[in-house]
């Protein structure tokens, strides 16, 4: 197979990087994708840096195996913790969530000598400050405010956008972002552009909301065409998310994993496997639990 018509490998925890695969699937319709969701072992929030390595490293592995061009790393967590280790073991073009989700806040930001920029995500990611450090290598002069959001998470997979205890846990959890008053505010997890119109409401109408998907789905479309792997003939004649012409794997719950992907994507998918991965080639099919 032509390098270009290879697909694109996503691996994310669980369901959250869907919102990463909506973003390029939309930005990106030439493309076919393997997404990889480690529901298993989800979260990765929790676990030490030594473990997400490991897990980032044999799920990169496996979607190696299955001859992908590029991987894109959904996962914020592993985004943050595990990115060079990927990078340097992997041997393919590989993209995060975050270097893109910061440099795209500092371009949309306002004032340009001294933005002010805030980000949500996991505790993790907080800690890691990989969020704080793309957005001070974009800008120097950068202020930056980040915030935890834990709860965003089962919030958005019951897809509990409307109603009023989210509402009421978005203000707790965004109080001090509002009073220091951001030109952007980066969505640092991938769940939480579920969520979008309940942050926005909240944080204010002149706050402007970086979708870290988004903002890697451009970058993955840029860094594709320089390396001359963009596919530039249609797939076919009427691509749709979820299609069988992407192939979705997991490690783990399958039939949830499925019913999320239907509240994120508003269809679930139409090719679904669930495995176990053990690092490199090594895997089986297993039944759904």
């Amino acid at each position: 197979m032509a390098d270009n018509k290879r697909p694109i490998g996503i691996f994310d925890s669980g369901v959250g990087g869907l919102t990463v695969y909506r973003a390029l699937h939309e930005r990106l319709p030439n493309e076919r994708f393997i997404y990889l969701g480690d529901t298993a072992r989800v979260p990765y929030g929790t676990k030490s840096m030594a473990t997400v390595e490991r897990y980032a490293l044999e799920n990169s592995e496996f979607l190696a195996s299955r001859g992908i061009k590029m991987l894109v790393v959904a996962c914020n967590t592993a985004s943050a913790l595990a990115l060079p280790t990927i990078r340097e073991k992997i041997g393919l073009d590989v993209a995060g969530v975050i270097g893109p989700g910061g440099r795209k806040a500092v371009e949309i930001t306002k004032n340009k000598e001294k933005p002010r920029i805030g980000v949500i995500a996991t505790e993790a990611t907080v800690i890691s400050n990989a969020y704080f450090e793309a957005i001070r290598r974009a800008s120097e002069t950068a202020e930056v405010m980040q915030k935890g959001c834990p709860l965003f998470v089962p919030l958005a997979e019951e897809n509990w956008t409307r109603e009023p205890e989210t509402f009421s846990i978005a203000a707790k959890y965004l109080a001090d972002l509002k009073e220091f008053r951001p030109d952007a505010l980066v969505l640092g997890c991938t769940h939480y552009p579920i969520l979008k119109d309940v942050i926005q409401q909240t944080i204010g109408p002149d706050v402007k909301l970086v979708d870290s998907g988004e903002a890697t789905a451009d970058e993955v479309a840029d860094l594709l065409f320089d390396k001359g792997l963009a596919n530039l003939e249609p797939v076919t004649a009427s691509r749709r998310l979820c299609d069988d012409m992407d192939h979705f794997y997991v490690t783990d719950a399958a039939e949830r994993f499925s019913r999320v992907a239907e509240r994120f994507l508003g269809i679930p998918p139409k090719r679904l496997e669930a495995i176990e991965v053990y690092g490199g080639d090594e895997l089986r099919q297993k039944p759904d639990r």
